[in-house]
């Protein structure tokens, strides 16, 4: 027997297509779909032997996977009733929405969008029933020969099974595995965003097919609420406000994939190194460096070699094959081998901020978040087994004290063994256990991800939600029992005998550059001011107020305040909003009254006017803050 469990209640049901089963036992007509596990299923599913089904309706979170997919299908009926010879790659869900890659001569542009969208509205008004075919992988070949698309032939074929499974609607059938809701009418609220370029296959070398990205939600609260989201996060794009507040360059010509910064946002780059720094040392790490490049023998001893060469760059010198390090754990171990290791020196905690370089595609670099070249704020702690749950702790006490300075909350997730892995089943149970063991202990709550591990072990990685509410993964903690084995690391315990340590790897920004990325997003380019690049600026009404000002500039450079002068001949009208366009926590405007008391007339780049402060009292409250790391203004904005 199965089950059938739904509103706390339990229904034991023999085997057969859930749909059925649902009307044999008087369930809710609004069910939509269930999963078995983790595994979501829609109302086609054949129900086996001791299976169990959590059935949920629209109104549950889980369904918006089945509504997002069967939105890819009612995209793709409206381009295929609007362009008769569009050829069909590709159409999943992603977080928030969907896609679907198309192969048309018409350029989708915005005007092309909104036929497409009217005509999507015309399928859900239809309310056209979905309905899922078994066919022969053969059958299923001729069918779309038939139907002129030749990318789901070349899907099919690749997939290699003996059947194959298709969903239709109406007049429109597609190769696809599922799930789906039961009918177009189901799901209303829905936008299509922009359409990209995307080769098929994602190689270069194949045909560019056109991108069509949407969102779906079941109300439309919601998804008005996701849009002034994606509004809000355009204003914020870190590509477009970097070059305006001139902190970084790309330059693809010359670097493809890779970052220049600027002054301002080395200054920011510097300052999140400075904490960094500090709060290591605190924690007892030792700060190393190690070689960019090394010998291929090194990465073969890894493991990189096997699991990562497509992602590696190469040269070759005097004969010899050498990597540029896409990681800096394999320098590390040279580091520990250097010299013979006791119980009394574990753990050892060792950090690098230390520059990789990976290769990426093109098409998937982006700004500062996906770069081919970027710095780990890295470290590798080694340790005996005993010492895993405590040194695990520290670095979540670690990641929390860092994400709570920059006002980041955030979720964890515990990722498991992926099917690209190395070691045995025993080093992988041993290995998860320890850190589900630590997670419970602190009493931090997780989520299971399940297949998600790095190839040499289970990890924990920590997503924070920004001031708009996206979330980003950038802390991890990964345990590895593998590489020390690999590069037969040990200590001398105290039995005198060799012990093989275990090595903890982790990251707290992640990369440096994405970081930054995210921290210019999260405050839409106005920084606190102890982050700030500029942290006031100097706004003399004319001339004869230069000297005066000048004065001022170089007793807040006495103190560690970064500050500049505007000097220019020009209103002070214009200066304030020229500052307020920068960002620039502090405008000091100084005329006649300020010189003639000795004190300086305070602007916040919000718009809001202190009025006249006296220098010192000035520079003793900015530096209070400055010193502190708040978040906010300390006068309160």
């Amino acid at each position: 027997m199965a089950k059938l469990i739904f509103e706390g209640k339990s229904y034991d049901v023999n085997e057969g297509v859930l749909k059925e089963l649902l009307r044999e036992n008087h369930l809710d007509s609004k069910i939509v779909g269930g999963s078995v596990g983790k595994t979501l299923v829609d109302l086609f599913h054949t129900v086996e032997k001791d299976e169990v089904i959590d059935l949920f309706t629209m109104e549950d979170p889980k369904s918006a996977e089945l509504y997002r997919h069967t939105m890819s299908h009612i995209m793709a009926q409206a381009i295929k009733r609007l362009y008769k010879d569009a050829k069909f790659a590709i159409g999943p869900t992603i977080e928030n929405g969907f896609y679907y890659d198309i192969d048309v001569d018409v350029p989708l542009n915005e005007e092309e969008l909104k036929k497409i969208e009217t005509e999507m509205k015309q399928i859900i008004k239809e309310n056209l029933p979905l309905e899922k075919i078994t066919m022969s992988s053969d059958e299923a070949i001729k069918y779309f020969e038939s139907q002129k698309q030749p990318y789901k032939v070349e899907i099919i074929k690749d997939i290699g099974d003996s059947s194959v499974t298709l969903y239709k609607q109406g007049e429109f059938v597609d190769l696809c595995r599922g799930p789906h809701i039961p009918s177009t009418g189901m799901v209303k609220n829905f936008k299509l965003l922009n359409v990209a370029g995307a080769y098929w296959r994602g190689d270069e070398k194949n045909k560019m097919l056109q991108r069509i990205y949407g969102t779906a939600f079941y109300k439309k609260e919601d998804l008005e609420g996701y849009l002034k989201m994606l509004e809000e996060a355009e204003k914020r794009d870190h590509r477009k406000l970097g070059p305006q507040l001139d902190l970084f360059s790309i330059h693809s010509d010359v670097a493809p994939g890779m970052v220049f910064f600027h002054p301002k946002g080395t200054t920011i780059r510097r300052e999140l190194e400075k904490y960094w720094r500090e709060e290591h040392k605190k924690a007892n790490y030792v700060e190393v460096v190690t070689p960019m490049v090394m010998n291929e023998t090194l990465w073969r001893q890894s493991g990189h070699w096997d699991h990562y060469r497509e992602n590696m760059y190469f040269t070759e010198k005097e004969n010899q094959m050498y990597a540029i390090k896409p990681m800096n754990c394999p320098g590390h171990i040279m580091i520990y081998k250097s010299q013979t290791k006791s119980y009394k020196d574990l753990p050892l905690r060792m950090c690098e901020l230390g520059t990789v370089h990976r290769y990426e595609r093109s098409g998937v670099v982006h700004g500062l978040f996906r770069t081919r070249a970027f710095t780990q704020d890295d470290a590798h702690i080694f340790c005996t087994q005993e010492q895993i749950e405590d040194e695990i702790k520290g670095v979540i006490s670690l990641v929390d004290k860092t994400y709570k300075l920059f006002g980041f909350p955030y979720k964890v997730e515990l990722s498991t063994r992926p099917e690209n892995s190395m070691g045995s089943d025993e080093i992988w149970e041993i290995s998860t256990s320890a850190l589900k063991n630590a997670l419970d202990h602190v009493g931090l709550d997780y989520q299971i991800n399940e297949g998600d591990g790095a190839f040499y072990g289970p990890k924990i990685d920590f997503h924070v939600r920004d001031s708009i509410g996206r979330t980003w993964q950038c802390a991890t903690i990964q345990l590895d029992f593998l590489m020390p084995e690999r590069f037969e690391i040990s200590y001398v315990g105290p039995d005198n005998l060799e012990h093989r340590p275990v090595m903890i790897h982790r990251v707290i920004y992640g990369s440096i550059e994405r970081f930054i990325g995210i921290l210019i997003e999260h405050y839409a380019g106005a920084f606190p001011t102890w982050i700030a690049p500029i942290q006031v600026m100097l706004l003399p009404i004319s001339d004869k107020h230069l000297e005066y000002s000048r004065n001022i500039l170089r007793m807040l450079d006495e103190n560690g305040i970064r500050v500049e002068i505007d000097d220019k001949p020009r209103k002070i009208s214009y200066k304030i909003r020229e500052a307020q366009l920068q960002k620039i926590p502090y405008m000091l405007v100084i005329g006649d009254k300020e010189v003639e008391n000795e004190s300086v007339a305070v602007r916040l780049r919000s718009g809001k006017d202190l009025g006249d402060l006296k220098v010192d009292e000035f520079i003793s409250k900015i530096s209070e803050e400055i010193k502190s790391r708040s978040q906010n203004s300390i006068y309160g904005e």
